[in-house]
């Protein structure tokens, strides 16, 4: 009975990974079509198939796997460095009230702006190395996971916490067994959405002051011309947000097993 239960759900995940799959990819063919019957000028958009030749003469090269490990490393630092204390600090205030009364106008404050506006005082600080670069894709990202894991705790219903005190539950048990579940979907929203804004902060600041990275590399074949290279940037750093978001997705579902979407 119960994998007669369970077989449609997997069909159905089944079919929405083989359908997060297949449109991206219908989406190539209709774009080679196009440059074929000469409806995209190949000179600004160049076809997936010139592409394809751009980024594998810079894998031949070994250039693009430089660019892809220094945006990676970057990111993957600057991300935990604004999730982990995010987290926290989410967790704190959606407990206390004190302590979100004292720090919800500095966030209210400070989250509005924009970070790559900030970037050049994080460079005064930090130098023009990798440092400023993690540190404003942390800054970016803390926000995010902050304000997700404050909601998620506060939007849990009081009875439970009333339930679990009549109970005489330790407050231990308490904040692993209720507080984290209860806050774990909303944690794991903000995470996503940290991991897009830390790509477009990323390449925004690979821009500015890097000699390495995929901003760095969609920059510099703008200024020589080089389009396909270009493209090739972009559709790598469009990659790493899939696969990103997709792996979170998978940790989510492992995580949180009883929380499914609904169809």
């Amino acid at each position: 009975m119960t994998r007669l239960k369970k077989s449609p759900r997997l069909r159905m995940e089944t079919k929405e990974r083989l359908l997060a799959i297949g449109s991206p990819l219908a989406l190539v063919v209709i774009w080679q079509i196009m440059n074929w019957m000469n409806l995209l000028d190949a000179r600004f958009v160049p076809s997936p198939i010139t592409i394809g030749q751009g980024a594998y003469k810079l894998m031949e090269s070994g250039e693009l796997w430089v660019h892809i490990y220094a945006s990676l490393w970057r990111l993957s630092v600057g991300f935990l460095l604004g999730a982990v204390p995010g987290i926290i600090i989410g967790l704190i205030m959606g407990l206390s009230r004190w302590v979100r009364a004292a720090l919800d106008p500095i966030v209210s404050a400070t989250y509005p702006i924009p970070k790559i506006a900030i970037l050049p005082l994080i460079m005064l600080l930090f130098g023009i190395g990798d440092a400023s670069k993690i540190v404003v894709v942390a800054i970016a990202v803390v926000f995010l996971v902050l304000i997700n894991t404050m909601v998620g705790v506060m939007t849990i219903d009081s009875i439970y916490f009333d339930v679990a005190k009549n109970y005489g539950a330790p407050w231990r048990k308490m904040f692993t067994r209720l507080i984290i579940p209860g806050a774990l979907p909303l944690i794991f929203a903000g995470l996503r959405l940290g991991v897009g804004v830390s790509l477009i902060v990323i390449v925004a600041a690979e821009f500015v002051a890097a000699n390495s990275g995929i901003g760095y590399l969609i920059w510099t074949s703008w200024e020589t011309l080089i389009i396909e290279n270009m493209f090739v940037g972009i559709i790598v750093i469009t990659m790493l947000g899939v696969v990103s978001t997709i792996v979170l997705r998978e940790v989510e579902r492992a995580v949180i097993p009883w929380r499914r979407e609904r169809v």
